[in-house]
């Protein structure tokens, strides 16, 4: 007889999965694009903040430069967006969002507050959620300037 795994009892998993089935409600809207969840998420940082820092991305995104480095160049690729290096300091990289870039804003617009409903969670529960999440996360992050 198999010995359950007890998968469901797992919190890491249960995070795991949310996060899956939560970006998959993403795909019908970005995929007509050409664009992952984790391109979206750049070019909304770029869409609320504007032209920001390699660093900077990788810093809200919480993604290192070897993760960072190839979604941008697909970005570039594709024309959504330009690096550009800075005239006073060569090793900081800007990331500028380019007029397709920008088109794409229009095009796709604020999907989260579109998916919400899809979750069948109440905006109260979703409020409670993204708190014990935000807790949880922040438990296991370092401070920043923290090496």
């Amino acid at each position: 007889m198999r010995e359950s795994t007890a998968l469901d009892q797992m919190i890491c998993f249960q995070l795991y999965a949310a996060s899956r089935a939560m970006t998959s409600l993403y795909r019908p809207h970005l995929d007509p694009h050409g664009l992952t969840y984790p391109q979206y998420l750049v070019l909304r940082i770029l869409w609320h903040d504007g032209p920001t820092t390699i660093r900077d991305l990788g810093r809200t995104l919480k993604l290192d430069s070897g993760t960072l480095s190839p979604l941008l160049k697909r970005l570039e690729n594709q024309g959504h967006i330009d690096r550009r290096r800075a005239t006073h300091d060569e090793r900081t990289v800007w990331i500028h969002p380019t007029a397709s870039g920008r088109h794409l804003q229009t095009a796709i617009g604020d999907l989260s507050r579109e998916l919400v409903c899809a979750t069948g969670l109440t905006v109260d529960e979703l409020t409670q959620l993204h708190t014990l999440l935000h807790r949880a996360r922040g438990a296991n992050t370092p401070p920043e300037g923290t090496p």
